[in-house]
């Protein structure tokens, strides 16, 4: 296979990843909505507007802070422009502040109960469908691995075999989905403790998978992206009753 995989469409060479990216939010939304029209919990329509201007807000904004303060040196550097900072995203970014827009957003109407577990299974859809995309671009974008000698090792478009972290992702979220099913079909938990228990373990992965990503290094060894995992992963395990865990699993 030859790396970045691009696709000709109307006349205009595309990359995979973006076109993965949207199709992957086109089927997770359609994916949400269907589950939603299943739900037995219904949303007034203000809090239902609320809650999707908040997150969608939120996703938007931190998805492109955090993705360009990966390397904040570039933001004083001449090589900074608009079309650099709108087109670089990450997701974990997407995801911190897109739960910060929420609890804004839920607080304005006054509603307390948490709305967070109908979308962690089309958000990990989306995800896995995005990351299907960052494979196919391979180092054209930074989204590739570290160079490996392990037996994982790839040639994803230069002289090195990399760790083909996209993948490791989608084999992870995988799994994951299948834990958190098993887990859910026990209904013996409070009203959003599967989108915390997502939260958790995807930000929890997300931090150790970044010691094999290229990164600059910001605080104790760490970058941006992990810093932000530690800060979602600790609020977290405070919002997290322990107790309910340890007797209902």
């Amino acid at each position: 296979m030859d790396f970045p995989v691009t696709f000709d469409i109307f006349g205009k060479t595309i990359l995979a990843h973006p076109l993965f990216e949207a199709t992957g939010i086109f089927i997770g939304m359609r994916y949400y909505f269907y589950l939603k029209r299943k739900s037995a919990e219904k949303l007034s329509f203000n809090t239902s507007a609320a809650v999707l201007i908040g997150a969608t807000a939120g996703a938007l904004i931190g998805s492109k802070l955090i993705g360009n303060l990966e390397n904040p040196y570039i933001l004083i550097s001449e090589e900074f422009s608009f079309k650099r900072f709108w087109t670089n995203n990450t997701i974990v970014g997407g995801l911190a502040f897109g739960l910060i827009g929420v609890e804004w957003a839920k607080k304005i109407v006054g509603h307390k109960e948490s709305t967070g577990d109908l979308i962690v299974f089309p958000l990990m859809l989306a995800i896995i469908i995005g990351r299907v995309g960052c494979f196919l671009t391979g180092i054209h974008e930074e989204t590739y691995g570290l160079p490996t000698d392990s037996v994982f090792g790839m040639h994803l478009g230069d002289q090195y075999l990399r760790h083909p972290v996209a993948l490791y992702e989608i084999a992870f979220l995988i799994i994951l989905w299948i834990i958190l099913k098993m887990i859910q079909k026990k209904n013996k938990f409070p009203s959003g403790f599967i989108f915390q228990l997502f939260m958790i373990s995807y930000f929890t992965f997300r931090f150790m998978l970044d010691f094999i990503k290229p990164k600059i290094d910001i605080l104790a060894g760490l970058g941006t992206i992990q810093l932000v995992c530690v800060a979602v992963i600790f609020y977290y395990f405070f919002k997290l009753e322990s107790t309910k865990i340890v007797n209902s699993l």
